[in-house]
């Protein structure tokens, strides 16, 4: 099974959007699986789709996600060319919204309904252009491709934020097949905790964070926590905090005049002397000539 295990760096592309054309690009899609997830919407041709060796066929206006470890493969129906769209993204930086548990306005978790939602027969995979017209399924990928092409001030968050509709709609369909979206509030907080604790790192990246706390936020030892982060993440918690914390800085070098004081203190590096040494190790320039050269 290793080897046909596509890499992604969830880190630093959490979320991709582009339009696939078999005319353009390396096709058929050989099988392959991936710890993120990933959505097709069909604009031209007929595809044949395996996934976890049921196969399915795609028109144009028909959808499939393929959920996260799904072996899945990609090939063409006929002799005319296929184009799609392909969104792919990480499950566990998509941030639950907030609300209480068991009103009718209950949060809706996502990464834990698409973790339990696999091999759920009410929660079909592949839907039909005529199951998803009611909803506007083309206009959403149409907008995290263009955010994914200009990558202007804050296209991540309005990425995730078409993401965040486009599954709402896929849970609401689920919800009419008889799909139980409450499932999620009955999974043990051990086995969500380490799937949401980017959630927390990213909204306190400005204080002082310590691994060991956060392991005992998840009720783990530190040792499990740093094993199972490094296996879910390919990097050490630590070098995800400092990720975090230099992604937010980039974007104040980029769209704000603030100078670097200010923006190493917002992003939680202890002094500004460790924030230029850690934005030289990774881009291998200072935060004035980033800034210089992308003014």
């Amino acid at each position: 099974m290793n080897a046909l295990f596509e890499y992604s760096d969830r880190l630093n592309s959490p979320y991709e959007c582009f339009i696939f054309d078999t005319n353009l690009h390396s096709f058929p899609v050989r099988p392959h699986w991936h710890y993120f997830m990933e959505i097709i919407f069909m604009k031209e041709g007929t595809g044949i789709i395996s996934c976890d060796q049921i196969s399915y066929v795609l028109e144009p206006g028909d959808m499939i996600l393929f959920l996260p470890q799904q072996i899945h493969a990609i090939y063409s129906a006929t002799n005319i060319p296929l184009k799609y769209f392909v969104l792919k993204f990480d499950c566990n930086q998509l941030a639950p919204s907030a609300a209480s548990c068991g009103s009718a306005f209950a949060g809706i978790h996502f990464n834990s309904l698409f973790r339990v939602a696999r091999g759920d027969a009410n929660a079909p995979l592949c839907l039909t252009a005529e199951t998803i017209k009611q909803f506007p399924i083309e206009q959403l990928f149409t907008a995290c491709h263009s955010e994914m092409m200009r990558q202007e001030y804050g296209y991540r968050i309005m990425m995730q934020s078409q993401i965040n509709v486009l599954l709402t709609y896929v849970l609401r369909i689920w919800r009419d097949c008889g799909f139980d979206t409450d499932q999620s509030f009955a999974l043990p907080k051990e086995e969500d905790s380490i799937h949401t604790v980017t959630e927390y790192i990213d909204a306190h990246a400005h204080e002082a964070l310590k691994v060991e706390d956060l392991a005992e936020l998840c009720h783990m030892s530190y040792s499990y926590f740093a094993k199972s982060f490094r296996e879910l993440y390919g990097q050490s918690c630590k070098k995800y905090i400092e990720f975090i914390r230099l992604a937010k800085a980039e974007d104040l070098l980029l769209f704000t005049n603030l100078d670097l004081n200010y923006i190493s203190q917002e992003t939680g590096f202890s002094d500004c002397s460790h924030f230029i040494k850690a934005f030289r190790s990774k881009h291998g320039k200072t935060p004035r000539q980033f800034r210089k050269e992308h003014s």
